[in-house]
């Protein structure tokens, strides 16, 4: 029997995507051409691979064992192009970046400046991905590395699919109003004070409880607010006081809020996340390993910006 590969990878996306839709869309195809190489397929094996009896779509026995093989050939081809790659010494093609808000605008965009002066066939797309779907989206292969943070106080996550390579740590700054008439100046002045808090999964969540933990009071969160700019539209329109990290206040206009000074309140951890290699043992392949370099690079020109721009927004 003659197998047609390029069937086999349509027959691997639905099996690791859970679906004929999740997999047309990660192909670019629509899911009526989907189904349709999957009957060719089928034609060609002489065997069911797909359960039609349901309403969603699913594989038999026989679909995911070939799924299986299928899978193990994508590993084997893609581990061919990273090789061939690096054999080659050939830094071209698209690289795709998972990143959030603040490393988008502060370590990747003067990163993509630098790749696209010294490696110019190197392609980069970014997409705005975070969190638990960024790394599940890493795993999958959608995307080739991402840009995290999480709270430095926390151990390293032990992962046996992926690696950090640690890019920077930005320590956290507590800001307040400067309409109130008593600014917080020390820690035991936080528990009487609204907060403007971020979620309790992200890393300045985790900030805020280990700042009450440690000094005793039950923060109110007045508000809970996911991204930087609202929250510190709210610290400076006067409704609470709020942890954020110093790369967030690159680009507050001097006095628009007060930071207090407080000390202890700890920092948050970038790293670039990408997949182990299985012969690489965790190295990155070489687009990926030109990227980090470039995102490094970015984030030790941060240092001198962050202490200028400190003192400009202190009071």
């Amino acid at each position: 029997m003659d197998i047609d590969p390029r069937r086999l990878r349509i027959l691997h996306e639905v099996a690791r995507r859970g679906g004929v839709m999740r997999a047309a869309e990660a192909l670019h195809l629509t899911a009526s051409a989907v189904s349709q190489q999957l009957a060719l397929l089928e034609r060609e094996v002489g065997l069911a691979l797909v359960d039609r009896s349901q309403r969603r779509v699913a594989l038999t026995p026989v679909g995911r064992v070939l799924a299986g093989y299928a899978e193990r050939i994508e590993e084997e081809l893609a581990e061919a192009k990273r090789e061939l790659t690096r054999f080659a010494e050939l830094l071209a093609g698209p690289v795709t970046i998972a990143a959030f808000p603040t490393a988008i605008r502060h370590l990747l965009v003067p990163a993509l400046g630098t790749l696209a002066e010294r490696h110019p066939q190197i392609r980069p797309h970014i997409r705005e991905l975070y969190g638990p779907p960024a790394l599940q989206e890493l795993r999958l292969g959608g995307i080739d590395l991402a840009i995290t943070e999480q709270d430095a106080d926390k151990p390293v996550p032990a992962r046996s699919s992926t690696v950090l390579h640690p890019l920077h740590v930005d320590e956290y700054r507590i800001v307040a109003p400067p309409s109130w008439t008593r600014i917080p100046r020390e820690a035991a002045e936080l528990g009487g004070v609204p907060w403007v808090a971020g979620p309790a999964d992200q890393a300045c969540g985790h900030a805020l409880d280990r700042l009450a933990t440690l000094h005793g009071f039950t923060p109110h969160r007045a508000h809970v607010i996911e991204e930087f700019p609202p929250a510190l539209a709210l610290v400076a329109a006067g409704h609470g006081v709020a942890i954020v990290p110093s790369l967030a206040l690159l680009e507050v206009p001097a006095g628009e809020v007060v930071v207090t000074g407080i000390t202890g309140v700890g920092a948050r951890r970038l790293d670039a996340v990408t997949r182990v290699s299985r012969t690489r043992s965790g190295e990155p392949g070489p687009v990926q390993a030109v990227v980090i370099a470039a995102l490094r690079e970015a984030a030790e020109g941060l240092a001198a910006r962050l202490g200028e721009h400190r003192e400009g927004v202190s009071r």
